[in-house]
């Protein structure tokens, strides 16, 4: 689990540790990381373990996942939720160049790197299941938050390529958004001052924890949204014929791109 030590991730670590789950937490910092994996284990009586490294340095997740492996096993669940968002809300021209590549870098760079180091063990294994945290911002252009835009659209469709790839491996790959939830971080964007309705992350511990019995399988290199999306209706969804997918959407029956 990245991005474990506060806000979603949190909570869905906590979540899978009250289900029985041994449950491993990856954050830069190491303090808040430590403490939220000692209370977690505390709470839940589950085996945890805090690792901490930068998702997007691969000897850092080499060596994460190296320690988790040495301490609770093999991983048969890796849950992408480190990311970063942009630092103001202004338009591409105006932001600040570092700050827009380490935020795309977070979310793309940093899901890239992790599943490139636990993805083969699974595949060899024949189970296991990625989710990658995704957004409706991923989905649409955003004029103000183009980092986080583009950073999260790259991730969804890093998720598509990767399920296409592991078609008959016995491993899954899933994008589940969290809709809105009041985390430090939705409250640091301008753009939610006014917000009073949230989406509970109890919504998203329920859908990563069907994703993780194997409950959504046939959602594997879709998308999902927590607050919208429940185990119970997701099939409902796959039956009507809905996708849930980036697509470029032709102009009409007789645009080659519709082929």
């Amino acid at each position: 689990m990245t991005g474990a030590s506060t806000g979603i991730g949190r909570a869905i670590a906590a979540g899978l540790a009250e289900r029985g789950a041994a449950v491993a937490g990856m954050a830069r910092g190491g303090e808040a990381l430590r403490t939220a994996m000692e209370q977690i284990a505390a709470e839940s009586g589950a085996r945890t373990a805090a690792v901490t490294g930068d998702v997007t340095s691969a000897p850092d997740v080499a060596a994460a996942v190296a320690q988790v492996e040495s301490r609770l096993g093999p991983v048969d669940l890796l849950v992408n939720n480190a990311g970063l968002v942009d630092a103001a809300e202004v338009p591409m021209w105006e932001t600040d160049a570092d700050q827009w590549v380490a935020v795309v870098t977070s979310h793309v760079v940093g899901a890239y790197l992790t599943v490139r180091a636990v993805v083969p063990g699974m595949v060899a294994r024949g189970r296991g299941r990625v989710v990658n945290i995704a957004s409706g911002m991923g989905t649409k252009p955003q004029a103000d938050y183009s980092a986080y835009s583009v950073g999260k659209a790259g991730q969804i469709r890093l998720t598509e390529s990767l399920a296409e790839a592991l078609r008959g491996t016995g491993v899954g790959a899933f994008n589940i958004a969290p809709g809105l939830v009041e985390t430090t971080m939705t409250r640091s964007m301008p753009k939610w001052d006014n917000q009073t309705s949230w989406t509970p992350v109890e919504h998203v511990v329920e859908l990563v924890t069907a994703a993780a019995k194997g409950e959504l399988d046939a959602w594997s290199g879709r998308f999902l949204r927590a607050g919208v999306d429940t185990p119970a209706t997701a099939r409902d969804v796959l039956l009507s014929g809905g996708q849930r997918q980036l697509q470029l959407q032709p102009y009409g029956a007789e645009d080659p791109t519709a082929r």
